[in-house]
Parts: C-alpha cells; sequence; structure tokens
C-alpha cells in the first residue's frame, strides 16, 4: 500500500501550531513570526509535503496573483515608464515570487472604472499602484476603490486624510538635505525645477525642503528661481531655457527627480555652462542612469528595494484583513561630480 501524502495538519501536530499558522508559515506571510516560519517550513521539507495551488487556491477563494498597474510616463526612450519605478518593479516581483504570488503588470487606463475590475473579475486580490500622473484626479479613483472595498496600496504620497494606504520617501527632508548640501558648498542662487502645487504633491514637499533649507540660510525664496516641470529630460531642458530667458542668475539647480536634473545639465551644456564649475546640480531617486552622467549626478536616493518588499508584504496584511497603516522611507544623499567642491 502506498503511503498517504503528508497534510498541513500533519505539519500543524508536529510544530503544535493551528494548520491556519502552518499555511501563513508556507507562504512566508509575516504575520507568522520568523522562528515559528522556518519551523514550520523545515518539517515540511523532512515530510516532503508539496502545496496543491489548486486546491488551496479553491479554499481560500484568492488568485495568488497581485496586480502591478504602472502610470504612463516620459521615461527614458520609448520605454513609457519612469526608470525610478523599473528598479522597483524588480524587487516588487522577487518579493511576490518569494511569497509564492504570481504579478499581473500593466498599465493604469484612468478613463474608466478599470481599478475595481481586477479583484470582480478574480484576475487579482489586490493591486499595487506605482505613479499617478494628476494627483487631484487620481484621489478620486481611490475614493471608488475604496468604496468597491477593494485591496490596494500606493507607492507615493502620503498625507493626512488620504484615502487608503500609501508607502512613500521622506520627500522633505530628503530635499532639505540635498539643498543644505549645496548650501554648504557656497552655492547661494540655488533654481528648483520641478511643479510645486497639489496637483504634485512629492514635488511640492521637496520645493517645501528645499525652501527650509534657504531660510535656515537666511536666505529668501526667489519665486524667479522655481520653473513648474513634469519628471522628463525634456522638461529639465526647458526649465533651464526659462531661466535663462528671465534673466535669472543661478549657481546651482536642483531638479525634482532625476530626469528633470539630467536634463538641466544638457539644457546648461548647450547654453555654454559647465557643470559643476559654473552650476552645481542634485536631483531625487538615484535612478541607474543617474551615476552615468557627465558628471555623475548628485542625487537622493529612495530605497526601491526596501520599498518594493514592503509594498508586498502590507497588501497581503491587507487581504488577509490585518490592519495596516501609511509610512514614510528614509532617504539618503548621494554625493557625486556635479557638485563640485566648495567654493569657500
Amino acid at each position: 500500500m502506498k503511503d498517504e501524502k503528508p497534510t498541513s495538519f500533519d505539519i500543524a501536530y508536529r510544530a503544535g501550531v493551528s494548520q491556519s499558522t502552518v499555511s501563513r508559515a508556507l507562504r512566508d506571510s509575516p504575520l507568522v513570526n520568523a522562528a515559528t516560519r522556518k519551523r514550520i517550513q523545515t518539517i515540511a521539507r523532512e515530510l516532503n509535503y508539496k502545496v496543491d495551488k489548486n486546491a488551496r487556491n479553491l479554499r481560500s477563494k484568492q488568485t495568488r496573483t497581485i496586480a502591478l498597474l504602472l502610470c504612463e510616463d516620459q521615461g527614458i526612450g520609448d520605454s513609457m515608464i519612469n526608470p525610478f519605478f523599473l528598479s522597483m518593479l524588480g524587487s516588487i516581483t522577487r518579493a511576490c515570487a518569494h511569497r509564492q504570488f504570481d504579478l499581473l503588470v500593466s498599465f493604469q487606463q484612468m478613463s474608466d472604472d478599470w481599478h475595481a475590475d481586477f479583484e470582480d473579475a478574480h484576475r487579482a486580490d489586490g493591486i499595487i499602484f506605482l505613479g499617478y500622473g494628476d494627483y487631484v484626479t487620481y484621489v478620486e479613483k481611490l475614493i471608488q476603490l475604496n468604496e468597491v472595498g477593494a485591496h490596494y496600496i500606493t507607492f507615493g504620497p502620503v498625507l493626512p486624510g488620504q484615502p487608503g494606504m500609501s508607502i512613500g520617501c521622506d520627500n522633505y527632508n530628503g530635499a532639505y538635505k540635498a539643498t543644505r548640501h549645496l548650501l554648504r558648498l557656497g552655492r547661494r542662487r540655488i533654481a528648483f525645477i520641478g511643479e510645486a502645487s497639489e496637483h504634485a504633491p512629492e514635488f511640492k514637499r521637496r520645493y517645501e525642503g528645499y525652501a527650509r533649507a534657504l531660510q535656515e540660510f537666511a536666505i529668501d525664496v526667489d519665486p524667479a528661481l522655481q520653473v513648474s516641470a513634469e519628471t522628463s529630460e525634456r522638461e529639465g531642458r526647458t526649465g533651464v531655457e526659462t531661466l535663462l530667458e528671465r534673466g535669472a542668475s543661478f549657481d546651482a539647480v536642483f531638479g525634482a527627480s532625476d530626469l528633470i536634473a539630467i536634463g538641466a545639465i544638457q539644457g546648461m551644456e548647450a547654453a555654454g555652462m559647465t557643470v559643476p564649475a559654473d552650476v552645481a546640480v542634485v536631483g531625487f531617486d538615484d535612478i541607474p542612469a543617474a551615476s552615468y552622467t557627465h558628471p555623475p549626478l548628485t542625487t537622493v536616493q529612495q530605497n526601491t528595494k526596501l520599498a518594493g518588499e514592503l509594498l508586498v508584504d502590507s497588501l497581503l496584511k491587507m487581504i488577509e484583513g490585518e490592519e495596516t497603516e501609511s509610512f514614510l522611507l528614509p532617504t539618503d544623499l548621494i554625493v557625486r561630480g556635479s557638485c563640485g567642491a566648495s567654493s569657500k
């Protein structure tokens, strides 16, 4: 007589835990503490236990799939994906695979009620949003998601009273540190290229951090040194052209994103200005291209690896009925050649 296959109940008996705890541990749920997960997974290997994914999904009424929806953006070349999110995509993919979830990747479609379709049609158990376009209109879509009880999480601004859960970076303090770095190098006429309004709350927080640093050095914030721009190289080049057309003198540029900063460097080179001798430049994001610009770009780094893991973990907690809350991740200033040495 052939031996019967081991079940999750066999593992639960040996581990001295409930069968539901075994199920969570075998999909590496953060709801089970690390020591218990390790003990359960070791027992499963000793018993040569294999998860029947079809049966598990039928019992749980879950698809074991997460939808990742990207906002179409300028990107680099024809990709239409912000390169910052490409870095995070790898981390999210690994986190899903480690937790035995599939990942469905698509672009956001802002013209209809596509948001709710993923869960209503059982295509995914939850949604991760990367990017949002105009935040004012985007919030209206999030409110719709709340009304249908969808499980979702966004990477972006963390604001009081905003719908749903969001993980973001500390834009304010990241920009504050970057601007202080420029000020300590002796730069005093620092331009800010990037939109600073409720339509782009992350850029607005970066502008506020920039303004705070100036004020601490007793420097008035000059409106002539701020140019609204979306995140693209073209907008960065246009921003420099606008500053020159205004006749504004500047010895540094803070690009609200790396793409803007890279475009600004291109615009200054076209105008015969040298970076960093004439103008120092900092960006924000630390996309891969930042270290390959000439000169390499000083920038504020967001931890995309950690962000991807936390997005997946937080969404799975939400799906399992656990309470979650929005939070900010710290940033680091990565100093490279685009700032040069102190002029003091």
